[in-house]
């Protein structure tokens, strides 16, 4: 990924919270035909140094658990919020005119090799922890053991899971920060007045920038 030195997110924390506020991610990898991308949701467990380890599950007949390449590292692709910059929010636009439109967004991309694996009791661990943590909250929240044992093991044999051992973080928290304190003022305002999904996150990212940069 293209990260420009202004952009660069590098603390820890805070990648693994952008990865873990992302309810869906992207998994790719190579194989003999060249990459495979699937979306599924990841599970991040941070205990294992040097940055964690992901964990998720793709159905069975997908293909991509078959024509991997283990030995090449894959990729997950982690987007957080993002929002169209409209160049008519920046007071330089009323200076100079010189502006142009861009993109500002939160993505982290984690690099290692993968492993499949098709255990059940495995597999049912990654069901039951991705579960808990989607249905936390819920007024009755709905738990694995709520449907017949016999219905999740065959359930179960519909799927392949994998384990990601991160060997490298990328973090991209491009917010502005290249731009005068006075367009970013007037990108923030801007925002407010948008009800576009993502919008309200940037704003309120850009606002604090409590995790912009390194």
């Amino acid at each position: 990924m293209y990260v420009p030195s202004a952009f660069k997110q590098e603390r820890l924390k805070e990648l693994h919270a952008a990865m873990r506020a992302c309810g869906l991610a992207t998994l790719v990898t190579t194989g003999p035909d060249g990459l495979i991308a699937s979306h599924v949701p990841m599970l991040l467990d941070d205990a294992l140094p040097p940055y964690g380890v992901l964990y998720g599950h793709i159905a069975k007949a997908n293909p991509q658990w078959q024509r991997s390449a283990l030995e090449l590292d894959a990729l997950a692709l982690f987007l957080g919020p993002d929002a169209y910059i409209s160049p008519s929010w920046y007071e330089t636009k009323r200076q100079t005119g010189r502006v142009v439109p861009t993109w500002n967004y939160i993505a982290v991309h984690a690099y290692g090799r993968i492993a499949f694996f098709a255990e059940p009791e495995r597999l049912l661990d990654v069901v039951r922890r991705l579960t808990e943590r989607h249905e936390a909250g819920r007024a009755a929240p709905w738990a694995v053991e709520d449907a017949p044992d016999d219905f999740i093991r065959a359930q179960l044999k519909g799927i392949v899971g994998f384990r990601l051992a991160i060997t490298r973080l990328e973090g991209k928290w491009k917010l502005g920060q290249n731009r005068s304190p006075a367009d970013r003022a007037g990108t923030v305002q801007g925002l407010a007045q948008e009800d576009a999904a993502g919008t309200a996150s940037i704003a309120a990212l850009m606002a604090g920038d409590e995790t912009a940069g390194g």
